[in-house]
This record gives structure tokens, C-alpha cells and sequence, in this order.
């Protein structure tokens, strides 16, 4: 998937410069261009433009790129906003409506790769062969658009209670606790258990995700970077996400409601 860019500045020849520093840096990405920051506005509000990262000049008659960055993030709230202008004095109001860089003109390609690197909100490639972790609504594991396959109910379960720890290391007892509520530890369980997590990892390793799980003695945990997870994201203050919450988190597991409470807190 490639990147979508938007660059905007009302001098065409500041507006060529900064083009030709993305496309020089960025070469396979979606870019477009707007000498009138009204038209790019009416680009991205019609959803003709659906920008990941924004270049915006400053300085600009009629409408600022201050302003303009404040209506972009209303209607693109993921949009990586990134001021260009020949000023610096401007760089305290960009980082209050937190904008994700600032560059100085005359734009360099360093400067440009430099931010696209190290954006404030980073864009998710679709071909990273990342497992999707859905927790909102029911629980739910996507490798691409195909829902992941559990053998076993309990094995789906064992994945959604570590998700659900978020990296946190799980002793085995614990994690038979959270899985049978209502049965005694025991060594049948222990080896019920073991069986799982087996199938677990087997599962994972299946469709190349076996980095996901970290596991030692007698200890395991999920890597939250090997993943996507709607949950996460929510954590982060991700604002489509936080709109997308409805109400309900991981709802086929009852170990799972005392974290409705804390979503809906946040």
C-alpha cells in the first residue's frame, strides 16, 4: 500500500520544491497538490483525498496552514499534519494542535524522510503481515481479511486473555484460573493447559506469526508490537478508534467485563 500525501503551499515555486523533496524521498506514494489550501480542504471533505500525511505551508492568504490543519484533523483525525515554512516562530502553535513535525524552508529531502519516519501517527501498511486483533464487539483474529482459524474454542480464548494483558507476563496457574473459573487447579488442568498452548503456538506458527507469542518457563506473553489491536489503539487515544468503541469488549469472555468499566472511564 502506498503512503497518500497532500502538499500545500500558495507559492507555486515553494510548492514545486517541496513535491519534487517527496517524490524524490517517497517515490512510489499517492500525491497531491494544492497551490489553494480551500481546494485541498474540499478534496479531503468530499473523501476524494484520504491523506495520511499533510505538508503544510504556514503562511498563507485566506487560510492558514494552522487553520487548515485544525479543519483537516476534523474531518481525517489520523492525518500526520507537517508544518513547512520559513519561520520557526511558528513551531510552538503547530505542536499545540499536535502536529506530527515541523520543516524549515527550503525543504530538503533529509528533512523530508526524516519526518516520514518518524510520524506521530505511523501508517499501517496492509502488506506487513501483521495479525488484526479485533477485541471491541466479539473477539475476533484476522490475517488479512480472513478471519484466523482456532481448532479449539479454549485455544481462542488462551490468545484473547493474553491480548487482553497487553505484554504482561502470565504464569501458567493464572492462566488456568482465567479459563476455568470454576474448576479447582489440578493436573489434568495443567495438561489441559499445556495442550493449548501448544495448539497456540502451532496456530500462530501456521500463518508465520510466531513472534507474536514470547513464552519462558513456565511464563507467556504477547509482543503488542508483533500485531495490530483495536484495543491498543484505544489505549493510545487513537480517535476513529475511540469513536468505533461501542460499548462492548471481547463479549464472549465474562473474565473480560471488569475491562468495559475501564474503557468506558477513558
Amino acid at each position: 500500500m502506498s503512503m497518500t500525501i497532500l502538499a500545500v503551499d500558495d507559492e507555486p515555486v515553494a510548492l514545486d520544491v517541496l513535491c519534487r523533496a517527496i517524490r524524490e524521498t517517497e517515490p512510489d506514494c499517492a500525491l497531491f497538490d494544492f497551490a489553494d489550501p480551500w481546494k485541498a480542504l474540499g478534496a479531503v471533505e468530499s473523501g476524494g483525498v484520504i491523506p495520511d500525511v499533510a505538508f503544510l505551508d504556514v503562511e498563507m492568504f485566506d487560510l492558514t496552514g494552522l487553520e487548515l490543519a485544525k479543519r483537516l484533523k476534523d474531518v481525517c483525525a489520523r492525518v500526520n499534519i507537517v508544518f513547512v515554512t520559513g519561520y520557526a516562530e511558528y513551531m510552538g502553535e503547530a505542536f499545540r494542535i499536535h502536529a506530527s513535525g515541523y520543516i524549515l524552508k527550503p525543504v530538503q529531502p533529509q528533512a523530508i524522510r526524516m519526518e516520514l519516519d518518524d510520524l506521530r501517527r505511523p501508517v499501517k501498511r496492509a502488506d506487513d503481515g501483521r495479525l488484526r486483533v479485533q477485541c471491541f464487539g466479539n473477539f475476533e483474529v484476522f490475517l488479512g481479511e480472513r478471519p484466523l482459524e482456532f481448532s479449539r474454542s479454549k485455544t481462542k480464548e488462551l490468545f484473547a486473555y493474553l491480548v487482553n494483558r497487553r505484554g504482561a507476563a502470565c504464569t501458567v496457574r493464572e492462566l488456568a484460573a482465567a479459563l476455568w473459573e470454576d474448576r479447582p487447579d489440578s493436573a489434568a488442568l495443567q495438561s489441559h493447559l499445556r495442550q493449548l498452548v501448544k495448539d497456540l503456538t502451532d496456530t500462530l506458527a501456521a500463518v508465520g506469526a510466531s513472534k507474536v507469542l514470547c513464552k519462558q518457563r513456565g511464563r507467556m506473553a504477547v509482543r503488542p508490537e508483533a500485531f495490530s489491536c483495536d484495543y491498543y489503539d484505544f489505549i493510545q487515544g487513537d480517535v476513529q478508534v475511540v469513536n468505533a468503541y461501542m460499548g462492548e469488549y471481547m463479549a464472549q469472555y465474562s473474565w473480560a467485563e471488569f475491562v468495559v468499566a475501564y474503557l468506558d472511564q477513558r
